[in-house]
């Protein structure tokens, strides 16, 4: 578990850097300009993290279902070995699925005013300036899409389900509590993510609220996760109130 959350962490700081750092300089300069090779490593990029990170949150709750359906074979199956080849899936996923329609939205004739709609280069606000799009860019960026928000989507609700299921079984309340306590800030996590970004990508037109939700995958919820994943953990807040009382007595 503490591997994947560290994994998280990692794909989070990634993630934020791709597009931040260029937004805040936008803010604060009157030159707002990006190259187009730079626009379209930042599309790259941030799509290539954002789709690890579909596939990492699936993973994490796999693991977590490993854990609490099959407590006794859970050493055995997840050794360190097996947990850094998982680890590393989600970014080799994510990576290889979003270079097709990456290269192919590159290849477009951009004729019109070359002034993006968004505050970062995605693949709706390039494509709108396009002066025509192929249909099978249409829909191979729409499967891919598709692909890599729905069907681990699907796969964290299967997951869920099930360990919803078992957690209900468990007939001492303090260790249903414990149990699902160790699932409760994936779920958190993972609903504020999937809330944003299936609205975003998989819908087919774009929209005037896209802007707004954008910045709340983008920002806002990488910004809050650390504190979700920090005030969850039992051992941290263990931590948290020692520090807190030695504090106080001085």
């Amino acid at each position: 578990m503490y591997l994947y959350i560290s994994t998280f962490a990692v794909l989070e700081i990634m993630f934020v850097t791709s597009t931040v750092p260029n937004l805040l300089a936008n803010l604060v300069s009157s030159r707002k300009k990006i190259s187009f090779i730079n626009c379209f490593i930042q599309l790259y990029v941030f799509n290539s993290l954002g789709v690890t990170e579909c596939y990492l949150l699936a993973l994490m709750v796999f693991d977590r279902h490993l854990a609490i359906n099959h407590p006794l074979h859970y050493p055995a199956i997840m050794n360190n070995q097996f947990c850094i080849k998982l680890a590393i899936l989600p970014w080799m996923l994510g990576f290889f699925m979003v270079l097709s329609p990456a290269i192919m939205t590159a290849h477009l004739q951009f004729c019109g005013p070359r002034e993006i709609n968004h505050f970062f280069c995605d693949f709706a606000p390039l494509q709108s300036m396009a002066c025509s799009i192929p249909f099978y860019v249409l829909v191979i960026t729409s499967s891919v899409a598709f692909i890599d928000i729905v069907v681990p989507f699907i796969l964290i609700l299967g997951f869920y389900i099930h360990i919803i299921i078992t957690i209900m079984k468990i007939q001492n309340k303090e260790s249903k509590k414990k149990t699902f306590s160790t699932c409760s800030s994936h779920l958190i996590v993972a609903s504020l993510f999937y809330g944003t970004a299936t609205i975003v990508y998989v819908k087919p037109k774009g929209s005037q609220y896209d802007k707004f939700l954008a910045l709340m995958y983008t920002t806002i919820t990488p910004l809050i996760n650390p504190f979700i994943y920090t005030f969850r953990n039992r051992d941290v807040k263990g931590v948290f109130r020692r520090y807190m009382k030695h504090l106080l007595k001085q």
